[in-house]
């Protein structure tokens, strides 16, 4: 079934490669149905499961067009057929809870059999898709400064080229999700989840040209996963924004391919509703941007893009409610991972196909008032067993530079630390006592500090 998709693409791709594939005339335009399983335990969950197996005949519920309705003669008749159709979407979600844990399809079965990746962390990832090896040249860059607001029109035409869907092809059925383009070689962006248990993958740009890709690395507790085009390509990356100048209230915007292949290229909007939430995910602990846009599943790997219209997180998770006994709903808390945070991640896996932990000084650090007017940058605390430890940093010291950039504020020192790896060394300017001192700190991973 999935190669017939695909053929939807190639077909396109071999007559006019540079049109954008517009929906057919029954493509649905918006979600009437959500599938959930029914849980016992409580009103709120941060996983679900995903139908795979067509509902049983008599379950189905055909769309009916707006047209087809009687035209509403008073007020109140417009009323009861709007709870006529939530009953019908409630009968759905039901049915679709009790449908939720068949198997999967068969690539022979007609009719929509994709997969569309689950939003949250699956745990265990498991992949057999061909590995390549990455250039370790290759790294994340993070723009620090950005222009004008765009408008909504304007991110959707600047940032939809960069965003592909991924199609990882299983024993049976496939799962599509979203990803991101990284690099205009074809590095590619996207949650470790959305390739668990796939045996090969391929992507789709906007314009339906197809591409086979390889596993780079992915790291299941960062939910993170790289790939890399099998062909020589030339493909339009995103901008990567700064996500730690991300604040509470800013307007954000994703795109992705909600419930699979048919609503691809779906644009969302919402505000940033918390930075820096921590999410406890099966044992994980993840730091994560907290947004109101919409998001579904298949969006999983896609871009959560500023008002500048520069790539700040990667959507992951979203949490719902599934007792359907209770009335009260979740919405509009939706998860993406901090690009800024990923920037080692990244990296790491394109050189060395697995990710090590985030570089450490092994300090904590305040931005302090000078006597001489202006800001600097203090030593609050440091680490037992850490590189600051060992390059004999004490608390109390003023860190004016790092390798030979003046350090006016904490975020100064985190962003020179982020263009560095595990196990590299970071030159430090200090001032102690009225003496300026020099030292060598070694970066150790914050994995080996925990061990």
């Amino acid at each position: 079934m999935f190669e017939e998709k695909r053929d939807l693409f190639t077909s396109e791709q071999d007559t006019e490669k540079e049109k954008i594939m517009q929906p057919s005339a029954d493509t649905p335009q918006e979600v009437v149905s959500w599938y959930t399983p029914v849980e016992k335990e409580g009103p709120e969950v941060v996983s679900y499961y995903v139908q795979k197996k067509p509902l049983p005949q008599k379950a189905c519920v055909p769309y009916v067009p707006h047209s087809s309705y009687p035209a509403p003669k008073k007020r109140r008749r417009g009323l009861w057929i709007f709870l006529s159709c939530l009953g019908v979407l409630l009968v759905v979600v039901v049915v679709g809870a009790l449908c939720s844990m068949g198997k999967p399809h068969d690539r022979g079965v007609t009719g929509d059999d994709e997969n569309p990746s689950s939003i949250v962390h699956v745990g265990d990832v498991d992949s057999a898709i061909p590995v390549v090896k990455g250039d370790p040249d290759v790294k994340l860059h993070i723009t620090q400064e950005h222009g004008p607001e765009l408008s909504p029109q304007e991110i959707y035409r600047r940032v939809n080229p960069s965003v592909v869907t991924v199609v990882a092809e299983e024993e049976s059925g496939a799962s599509v999700g979203t990803g991101i383009i990284m690099t205009a070689d074809g590095y590619i962006l996207t949650n470790a989840h959305v390739i668990s248990g796939a045996k090969s993958a391929w992507i789709a740009m906007d314009t339906g040209v197809t591409y086979e890709v390889h596993l780079v690395g992915f790291d299941e507790q960062q939910d993170l996963a790289v790939l890399k085009t099998v062909d020589d390509v030339d493909i339009p990356p995103a901008v990567f924004g700064d996500s730690g100048q991300a604040m509470v209230g800013d307007t954000v915007y994703a795109i992705g391919n909600p419930l699979g292949l048919e609503l691809r290229g779906t644009m969302t909007d919402g505000m940033l509703s918390a930075v820096g939430r921590t999410v406890d995910m099966e044992g994980v602990s993840m730091q994560m941007l907290q947004t109101t846009a919409a998001l579904n599943s298949g969006n999983s790997g896609g871009p959560l893009i500023n008002a500048y219209g520069q790539v700040i997180g990667i959507n992951t998770m979203k949490m719902s409610n599934t007792d359907l006994d209770h009335e009260s709903t979740v919405e509009g808390l939706g998860f993406a991972l901090p690009i800024s945070d990923l920037t080692f991640a990244v990296n790491d896996l394109i050189a060395l196909g697995h990710y090590r932990g985030v570089p450490v000084i092994g300090v904590t650090v305040v931005t302090v008032e000078m006597e001489e007017g202006g800001t600097g940058v203090a030593v609050h605390s440091v680490s037992k067993g850490s590189g600051a430890e060992e390059a004999g940093i004490h608390t109390g010291d003023l860190l004016l530079a790092a390798d030979g950039q003046e350090l006016h504020t904490v975020d100064d020192l985190l962003m020179i630390r982020r263009t560095h790896q595990v196990h590299d060394t970071l030159h430090l300017t200090i001032w102690r006592d009225g003496q300026i001192l020099e030292t060598d700190v070694m970066l150790y991973s914050d994995r080996e500090m925990e061990s």
